[in-house]
């Protein structure tokens, strides 16, 4: 993405649009399809949260909207992918370092100030695809900082839910979700390689109905709230898709 460099460099609207079109390019050859339920909002400042299964999510996410990414810190390392995530303007967090989260707030609360969706996996961490973490009320931090920073009154907040739902032709059940998922220290090549070779996934964009945050909103009681809708449009895919629920 050659134009990428110079359109981030010179703050060009087209930064935004340019990693979506790459998303969507490389989805065919990882052998994913995406279908979206539901509509991104156009209000801003908006900020996107979803559930987290596998790196695959920042693909698959990011086709259906032109967000840039919150993500863990040591991706900055990751052979390819730290050039894509620069490419994609992927905001860092150090999570063990609770002395920075002040300034990494702030920088979620330029870009969501300017205009910038912003999407972030609220668990913290990948999950099997058969449940979820409990959501980190602290990431969403950035939402308060941006009404407090530029005088904006709401902040919108949208639950997002991905479901990784077929898996050549059938519903993914927890075997298929197991190998779909990149859980904890995996190695990013051997999944990779496992993905591309066994393909035939159809992974679905659940969009939920946004909550606006004001300077008034209790960021735990919001964080709950998502938690619990995401949760609920996981189920509610799951069930329609055909997929055993968990015990």
């Amino acid at each position: 993405m050659p134009v990428q460099i110079p359109a981030m460099v010179f703050k060009w609207p087209v930064a935004r649009r340019i990693p979506r079109l790459w998303y969507r390019l490389v989805l065919p050859f990882l052998g994913i399809r995406v279908s979206v339920h539901g509509e991104f909002i156009t209000a801003r400042p908006l900020l996107v949260v979803a559930n987290h299964v596998s790196w695959t999510d920042i693909l698959v996410l990011g086709s259906a909207a032109p967000v840039a990414f919150v993500a863990k810190a040591d991706m900055r390392t990751w052979p390819v992918v730290k050039h894509l995530a620069r490419l994609a303007r992927t905001i860092y967090v150090e999570r063990e370092r609770r002395q920075k989260s002040a300034e990494q707030a702030g920088e979620m609360a330029l870009r969501l100030a300017g205009g910038d969706p912003v999407a972030l996996f609220a668990e913290g961490t990948t999950g099997d695809g058969n449940y979820l973490f409990p959501f980190k009320s602290a990431l969403l931090s950035a939402a308060s900082r941006t009404i407090a920073e530029t005088g904006v009154e709401e902040v919108f907040v949208q639950p997002v839910a991905l479901v990784y739902a077929r898996h050549h032709g059938l519903p993914a059940g927890r075997k298929d979700q197991a190998g779909l998922s990149w859980i904890g220290d995996e190695d990013l090549a051997p999944h990779l390689v496992r993905i591309v070779g066994d393909g035939g996934v159809d992974a679905e964009v659940i969009v939920g109905e946004p909550i606006a945050v004001t300077a008034g909103s209790d960021r735990k009681a919001v964080t709950r709230e998502l938690e619990a809708r995401v949760r609920a449009l996981v189920v509610e895919r799951r069930r329609n898709a055909g997929i055993p629920l968990p015990a």
